[in-house]
């Protein structure tokens, strides 16, 4: 019922290069609860997710802001990113298929017609979406005004940033 690809362990992502050595998906254990609840709310709908990206190291997200050091798009890492708390995913859903339903836009395009409530696009995607904004509303996140894929726990800005030292023992076991 859940499909882990993480982007930026790819080439194929806004940087053009790989971010991430390792495909692994991390959460903070909150979070992944909220996440178990909005895979069981996508498969009453007959979807599954697709995840895109989750805990974020510290590292990985100077690479993006070095890239595109862009507020509203891109957190500084100066200030932390909720990724970099372990609270925030970034998904899609997929159908019965296994294929993506039509969102519009690719996952990280840093334009207004991703935002969630862009108003010119097909009834479609709008639809597409608001499956989306339901199911990770139902499961306890909150969604991100400019990214129809970013979700996170509420208050997100309450959680402690983690170091990648917390998930070394995991790193060191699937290297």
């Amino acid at each position: 019922d859940v499909v882990i690809d993480m982007m930026y362990a790819r080439e194929d992502n806004f940087t053009g290069k790989v971010i991430y050595d390792r495909t692994l998906c991390f959460l903070h254990p909150e979070a992944e609860a909220c996440l178990r609840r909005a895979v069981t709310a996508a498969r009453g709908f007959g979807f599954k997710l697709k995840i895109f990206d989750a805990f974020r190291p510290h590292e990985a997200q100077e690479a993006l802001w070095a890239v595109l050091p862009v507020p509203g798009y891109v957190a500084d890492p100066a200030k932390g990113s909720n990724h970099t708390r372990g609270v925030a995913v970034d998904l899609t859903l997929l159908d019965a298929a296994g294929n993506e339903l039509d969102m519009g836009t690719p996952v990280d395009t840093m334009t207004p017609v991703s935002h969630h409530f862009y108003p010119d696009l097909p009834a479609v995607v709008q639809l597409n979406r608001m499956y989306l904004l339901t199911i990770m509303l139902e499961a306890g996140f909150v969604h991100h005004p400019t990214e129809w894929w970013h979700y996170q726990l509420p208050e997100a800005k309450e959680f402690e940033l983690v170091s990648s030292a917390v998930f070394a023992g995991f790193l060191d076991a699937a290297a």
